[in-house]
Parts: structure tokens; sequence; C-alpha cells
């Protein structure tokens, strides 16, 4: 069974035809939020970003939330294969004991051993994300604004719920509570257009690159929001996916740079906002993606995957504190994905146009 489905947006599918596909094509590649989802791509990440983009002398841009976040930052680092081995052997090992009675860890104690994971990860190379010679990263952060621009006991779940339904009468009125906060390197202009929702974009530093990368992982009430980032509006800001889940950005639009959008992902619909995943009528495909090639696993070979489905959160309940037994799901889930890899490498030797779906 074959593991790997391309989709393609118009404008990608006509360069692909015309040209094939080369690494110099590719000005940018997101990285979605999702959870444990994204371990899947761990071997694809190795491979692009390994092998195959390292014969581009372009710049290209990182766009990432949450664990996406977390996975465009690595492949910054100068050896970026061992650096992706060692996120997915963290991330898959990744526990926190529960007090008596308790359900599931408190916030506040998967906030500290978090971030103390982070900052252990990135010990001593964050310079090597921030001056990276070709790469430009953009960390997405979603910034509480009104009742929101603190985390609070009571405040925080009645700003939630006025999010929720905001955001079920019009996606661009969830502005009016969260607003989109990038936080970029080297003073690099976004690579897409930003006018279908509240922005700011915010330079990215060693003073505030851990702080930015936390805030963008840290899902309410799961983990804190991170307060008073540095450089940044004063405020909460909590995980990038709540107003950019799957990324589905203007990349179309965008002044600069001009070229194709590389999206490894775990599925094919591009899911705007986080609050938009019951939403089916925003998983359709829009003109913004015109100039992307997405990347995703084969519904049916996900089906063979232990428990029939990718890694996510619920096996952190599924398991509870059976570590050995997530473990050893998680890691079979990761080297069977190593198949989506080949696979899209066998493509790149001979680019076939009719094996693209339309995105």
């Amino acid at each position: 069974m074959r593991a790997l489905c391309l989709y393609a947006g118009p404008l990608a599918r006509r360069h692909i035809e015309q040209d094939g596909l080369l690494p110099q094509a590719i000005c940018t590649i997101p990285g979605a939020a999702g959870g444990p989802k994204g371990l899947i791509l761990g071997p694809l990440d190795r491979f692009i970003f390994g092998d195959w983009l390292t014969h581009s002398t372009r710049s290209v841009h990182l766009v990432g939330a949450s664990i996406g976040a977390w996975r465009m930052a690595t492949a910054c680092l100068s050896d970026p294969v061992a650096a992706f081995a060692q996120l997915e052997h963290d991330y898959i090992r990744q526990h926190y004991e529960l007090k008596p009675g308790e359900k599931r860890p408190g916030a506040a104690q998967v906030s500290e051993l978090f971030g103390q994971n982070l900052k252990a990860f990135y010990a001593g190379r964050i310079q090597e994300v921030l001056q990276h010679a070709r790469y430009r990263l953009h960390i997405v952060t979603a910034r509480g604004r009104h009742i929101l621009a603190r985390e609070q006991r009571w405040r925080t779940p009645v700003g939630y719920l006025g999010a929720l339904l905001s955001n079920t009468v019009q996606r661009k009125a969830l502005g009016a509570w969260l607003e989109r906060v990038v936080f970029s390197t080297q003073d690099a202009a976004l690579p897409f257009a930003s006018s279908d929702y509240r922005t700011r974009q915010v330079r990215l530093s060693e003073a505030n690159f851990s702080q930015a990368l936390q805030a963008s992982c840290s899902i309410p009430f799961v983990l804190q929001a991170v307060h008073d980032i540095a450089g940044a509006p004063p405020g909460a800001y909590w995980d990038g996916g709540l107003t950019d889940y799957h990324l589905h950005l203007n990349y179309a639009g965008a002044a600069q740079p001009k070229g194709l959008v590389l999206y490894p992902h775990f599925q094919k619909a591009v899911v705007p906002g986080w609050l938009d995943k019951h939403l089916g009528w925003r998983h359709k495909a829009t003109p913004f993606l015109d100039t992307m090639l997405l990347l995703a696993p084969n519904p049916e070979w996900v089906k063979t995957l232990p428990n029939g489905k990718l890694p996510d959160r619920s096996d952190f309940t599924h398991y509870g504190q059976d570590l050995a037994g997530r473990v050893k799901a998680w890691s079979a889930a990761t080297r069977a994905s190593v198949q989506l890899a080949e696979e899209f490498e066998a493509w790149l030797r001979h680019p076939d146009p009719g094996q693209l779906q339309a995105i």
C-alpha cells in the first residue's frame, strides 16, 4: 500500500507539469500545530532538510505553530538530521507524573517541565536558529486581547467561550479575542499576506526565543499562557494553533517571496484555526493555497498504524501512566513513517504530475 499522497494547488501543478520539482523552487515550508500528529513527519523532515533542500541556494521561509514551530526551529540547527531524531526521541518520551488524586497533570506542572525541556534542547544553539544562512523562521503565537489579555481563573474560560462563539459566526471576528503575533528572524518579511486576520510581527531574538517558542506550544488549560514576551506587546500568549491551526495562510498573495510552498502535513485538509476543527465548511481549499504542494499520509495507510490512527493527544489519556505502552505505539508509528520519505524521494526522481491530486 502506498503511504504518501500528494496534493497540489493549480499554480503548483502547472509548475510541476512544466519544470518538475527542484529544491530551488521552494520558497516557504509551513509546520502545522497538531501535537503528537507531527511525529509522523519526522522522516520527511530529515530527508527534506537534511538532504533534498541542501541542494538549493535560495532563502526559505519556515512558518510554524505549536509542534510545527518546534519542528521548523529544529530545521535551522546545524545538523538537522540529528536534531530531528532528538526531537522525536524527546517528544515520544515526555511524561508527567500525577500527584495523588489527579487525573491529569496541572497546567503549571506541564508548563514548567515543558519549558525546561525546550531550553535544554536549544541550549547554546539559539544563535544557530537566529542566524541561519538561508532559513528565515517565523513562530506563530496567539496573543489574548481584552478579557484574554491576562490568564486568570475565571476570565480565561469566559474569554474562550466568547472566542468560540465569535469564531463560529465569522473567523475574522476571532480577532476581537486573539490576534496573530509572528516572531521572525533577521527582520524577514512575512511570506504571506496578512490582511485576512489581525496580525502583528515581532523580531525573534535570543532574549525572546524560548518564550516565543513555548508560547506557540501552550495549549489553553493544558499549559499556562506565557506573559509579556520580551520585545513584544504585553499580554498573555498562547498556542499559535488557536489562530492558525494548519497555517491556512495567504501564501499566494505574498509580495515576496515568489515560489512554491512545500507542506509536509498529516492530512489533506488545511484547517484555518483550532476552533474551526468541527466547522467542516472551513476545511476546503482556497486560492491562498494555489502555490502549495502538500504531502500527507494516505488515510488507508494510517489505518495500519498502532490503534489504527496517527499518534494524538488522546493517547496521553488512553495510556495514562503506561509510558512504555505509549512509547511503543508512537515509536512503531514513526518507524512506519519512513515509507513517506522514501516515496517522496522516489517521486522527486521522476515527478509525475499524474500522481498529484487537487488540494
